[in-house]
């Protein structure tokens, strides 16, 4: 696939070109067959001649950064890997430009560390900052979107790069115009950020009440971040080598927005299963009304850590939205459980629920 002349070429870009690399080494769920070919990006001017000259040759590619969002099914991928390892990052006082290889809560901590507020509430998250605005990142009350000055992008159709704005975007509930698509590649991010060092107000009540304040209240960014990365911790969302809670790909299910017209007959069918007195949340959204995914799925009969202690892919034993691998699963067990989550909340309720990873040669 990559005659000599061609890797040659590569190499000359200052990427390095590895040939039968596993993936799971590079995803969080430590799951994913062999690339056929790995080509490693560590500047942003490697990148994009790397992506141009592949595209000209009409080699298929796979970009891949963090992995942190991402199944990749045990077959691999029969062709070349571009990693995206860059990892600039440019503080100003108002704004911070990144690479969109630079780990996520690298950066969330260099800008608190820095006394700049803004990204706290996102702390925690694994990944890479350029797939940040792919899936418009959420959590505590923050998604990126909020905060997005501008993306640099590569148009593979044409081979340009130029800065968009947000509202180029298509940015919605952890999604993009950018999301299950290869028409473009992040090369570079700027996010606003606040120069006095006080959080965005705190618009997630468990974070609030960890903090001791009111609901839309600000405090020391750094004080937000440490109380976010507690609250992540509980729930086993903060990557660490020695927990398999974390060997996953965070929240694996969207929580599933409602219609108007369809919302009384979901919420009699939870009534009926769980009963009338009990609370179910729900939240204003876009197209309807947002329900918990996470706590569908546990009343649906999925408890924590199911299937069986034993099981090679299981729920996290902190927190039912995540979909975990134990240390020996395949992807294909992965994708089983999702497959038994996901028509079993289904069947329960009438309320589909979608995986909010990014699937390769694999369907949920």
């Amino acid at each position: 696939m990559l005659d000599p002349r061609t890797r040659a070429r590569l190499v000359e870009t200052g990427a390095t070109v590895s040939e039968q690399v596993s993936l799971s080494e590079f995803t969080t769920l430590r799951l994913g067959g062999p690339a056929r070919y790995l080509v490693e990006c560590t500047s942003t001017a490697s990148l994009i001649e790397v992506v141009r000259l592949l595209d000209e040759q009409q080699v298929p590619l796979l970009l891949l950064a963090g992995g942190s969002n991402l199944v990749i099914g045990d077959e691999g991928f029969d062709g070349v890997v571009v990693r995206v390892a860059t990892t600039g990052v440019d503080l100003r006082d108002d704004h911070v430009r990144v690479d969109a290889g630079a780990g996520w809560d690298a950066v969330v901590a260099t800008t608190v560390d820095a006394g700049l507020g803004g990204l706290e509430c996102l702390s925690g998250i694994p990944g890479s900052a350029g797939a940040t605005p792919v899936q418009n990142v959420g959590a505590y009350g923050v998604e990126v979107g909020s905060i997005l000055r501008r993306v640099r992008l590569l148009d593979r159709a044409t081979g340009q790069d130029s800065w968009v704005g947000p509202e180029a975007l298509g940015l919605g509930y952890r999604t993009s115009i950018l999301k299950h698509t290869d028409a473009a590649v992040v090369l570079e991010v700027e996010l606003d950020v606040r120069s006095d060092g006080s959080s965005a107000p705190l618009a997630y009540r468990e974070l609030a009440v960890a903090l001791g304040a009111e609901e839309g209240a600000r405090r020391p960014a750094a004080q937000v971040r440490e109380h976010v990365l507690a609250l992540r911790r509980s729930k086993g969302m903060v990557l660490d080598a020695d927990d398999p809670d974390t060997w996953s790909a965070g929240s694996f299910f969207t929580n599933p927005v409602v219609p108007d017209d369809r919302l009384p007959q979901v919420l009699a069918a939870i009534a009926a299963k769980v009963g009338e007195d009990v609370r179910i949340p729900q939240f204003p959204a876009d197209g309807g009304t947002k329900l918990s995914a996470g706590w569908l799925i546990e009343r649906a009969g999925f408890a924590k850590g199911f299937p069986a202690a034993d099981a090679p892919a299981r729920l996290s034993t902190k927190h039912t939205l995540a979909l975990t691998n134990r240390g020996a699963a395949s992807a294909a067990d992965l994708v089983a459980l999702a497959r038994t989550v996901r028509d079993g909340v289904e069947d329960a309720f009438g309320v589909r629920l979608h995986p909010e990873p990014v699937t390769v040669n694999c369907v949920i």
